[in-house]
């Protein structure tokens, strides 16, 4: 067993981990950050992504042991400071960018990661952008419309699907 230490949303924090121990699994299990999602151990579904040292990540990929002394942002770090939702997190409550809610703290994060690259992206750029997250319930018509609204944009020019 090895001892990391990281901070995640802000806070230091530390666990003992096998050499093996994935990021999601430290966040889920050792420090019961349950918001990142697990849905396909395979890397291709993007439900676990988090952002580590301000990169989205899919957590799946990245042994916590080498994370050691990193930042780490999870969805739970994404409510504002009174626990409110932030303003992704409430774009995408608003325009029902989310159906069973699987998908939702990976297509969050992501979007997050998106705005800071890119802080007005048209509809093709985001959707291109979330191709690597896979939401098996909405069709992503309202992803998108969330994706603009976190942005300031209009959304009511998104084509229908």
């Amino acid at each position: 067993m090895t001892k990391v230490t990281m901070t995640v949303n802000g806070r230091k924090m530390s666990g003992d981990v096998e050499s093996r121990t994935l990021l999601a699994q430290f966040l889920r299990e050792t420090l019961d950050l349950t918001g990142t999602h697990i849905g396909c151990d395979t890397s291709q579904c993007g439900a676990c992504v988090v952002h580590v040292n301000g990169a989205a990540v899919k957590s799946c990929t990245a042994f916590a042991v080498d994370l050691d002394g990193a930042e780490v942002r999870t969805v739970e770090g994404m409510a504002n400071a009174d626990g409110s939702l932030g303003v992704i997190q409430q774009a995408f409550q608003d325009h029902h960018g989310l159906q069973c809610g699987f998908c939702t703290p990976g297509m969050v994060m992501s979007t997050a990661a998106l705005l800071k690259e890119n802080p007005k992206p048209t509809e093709a750029e985001i959707r291109h952008y979330l191709e690597g997250n896979i939401c098996r319930c909405t069709g992503y018509h309202n992803i998108v419309k969330a994706v603009l609204a976190a942005s300031g944009q209009d959304v009511s020019a998104v084509a229908a699907e």
